[in-house]
């Protein structure tokens, strides 16, 4: 089993709180992570009938049946539960409970509604390239990252990517859309999901998708929601600090999942990306997919944004609202090129930061120019300082 860094904190906060919450896309390992640690715990998964329809109908049993510990996976599917934990845990100071869920929304609805102050949140994602190295499954380029994805049972299963992940969208939409919206037309949500993977890393423009899939702004707007409280996309949005006034205000689209993105595109090798048109927007999804991971892995709050201005001038991410923001421009070539380093000396000269990156292709890392400058596997390093 390949150690999730997230692992220590949960275990941590599992003394600590009554109640523990695990999220995050499906088959990103919840399960297997929080087995692991609370391994006197029952388990029992709501996606199971029976289990779900004794849990329905009689909530006050199904606890006292399970005694004391248990683990309950994907629990948004009997609402009321929360209730009966909440009850639960104020009357007795003993009782401990794991919760697991692949819809956000849902989960965390029901968790503000009932629990709040009484558990402790945490978000997995898939594999990041920070757990996979040093084990039997570290790849040596970039490409094959983005190409193969995160998602543990490819790895586990020694699975083709493009096979298993094409039917995880299957799978995704059939099952989670059709509870989580009323689309009447699923071969039309997932033409969209196929659109987003198209714009990985461009502003998003609402009435441009909605025309290319002949909806309404709204229903995009929607949809994309929907993406998101699923775990198939996010959204970084620009940052805020008025440095000018010609700004940039909607956000970018990205994937949870690179693996995932290059199923959507018609990518079946590794080899295909290098001539791809997408192939910068992939290596940013990717850098930002493992800088976001670090910060999930680490329950860290801070934020990611990045920064556009009306004359072209752009930072891919920076991440904090402090008075010294981090800085990181992305780019996927080999080789640095001094041309690399105008925006961040741009950025330095109007915001004053000292606190500047460059994550790139290659594998050496270095401070030129004055400017950390990081390899694609050491990007994470540019959270030393936190």
């Amino acid at each position: 089993m390949i150690n999730r860094k997230i692992g220590d904190r949960v275990k941590l906060l599992g003394e600590k709180y009554q109640v523990i919450t695990v999220t995050g896309p499906r088959q990103s390992g919840k399960t297997t992570l929080v087995k692991n640690i609370f391994k006197d715990y029952k388990y029992v998964n709501f996606e199971d009938i029976v289990a779900r329809e004794f849990a329905i109908s009689d909530p006050k049993g199904f606890l006292l049946a399970f005694g004391d510990k248990l683990i309950i996976d994907e629990a948004q599917h009997v609402p009321d539960i929360f209730s009966y934990i909440q009850v639960s845990i104020d009357a007795d100071k003993s009782r401990r409970f794991v919760l697991t869920g692949s819809q956000n929304f849902l989960l965390l609805e029901k968790i503000t509604q009932s629990l709040a102050g009484r558990v402790a949140i945490f978000y997995l994602l898939p594999f990041s390239n920070e757990e996979l190295d040093g084990t039997k499954y570290q790849l040596d380029h970039w490409q094959n990252y983005i190409f193969k994805g995160s998602y543990p049972p490819i790895y586990d299963r020694k699975l083709d990517p493009s096979e298993w992940l094409r039917n995880y969208i299957t799978t995704y939409v059939e099952r989670d859309v059709r509870q989580l919206l009323n689309v009447g037309d699923l071969t039309n949500f997932q033409r969209f999901i196929s659109v987003c993977a198209g714009r990985i890393g461009q502003i998003t423009n609402f009435s441009s998708m909605a025309n290319d899939l002949s909806v309404s702004y709204h229903t995009v707007q929607c949809w994309l929601s929907i993406l998101e409280t699923s775990f198939i996309t996010f959204r970084i949005y620009p940052y805020f600090k008025n440095f000018n006034k010609r700004l940039i205000k909607s956000p970018k689209i990205y994937f949870n999942d690179t693996g995932l993105a290059c199923a959507l595109l018609g990518i079946d090798k590794p080899d295909q990306i290098n001539i791809h048109y997408l192939k910068g927007e992939l290596f940013e999804n990717m850098i930002l997919c493992e800088l976001r991971k670090y910060l999930f892995n680490h329950t860290n709050r801070r934020d990611m944004y990045f920064w556009r201005d009306n004359s072209g001038k752009e930072i891919d991410c920076i991440i904090g609202e402090s008075q010294n923001p981090k800085a990181i421009e992305i780019k996927s070539s080999y080789t640095i090129h001094q041309d690399f380093y105008k925006n961040l000396k741009w950025w330095h000269a109007v915001s004053g930061s000292q606190n500047l990156s460059l994550i790139y292709g290659g594998n050496d890392s270095y401070t030129r120019s004055g400017f950390m400058t990081l390899g694609w596997k050491d990007c994470v390093k540019v959270f030393k300082d936190l």
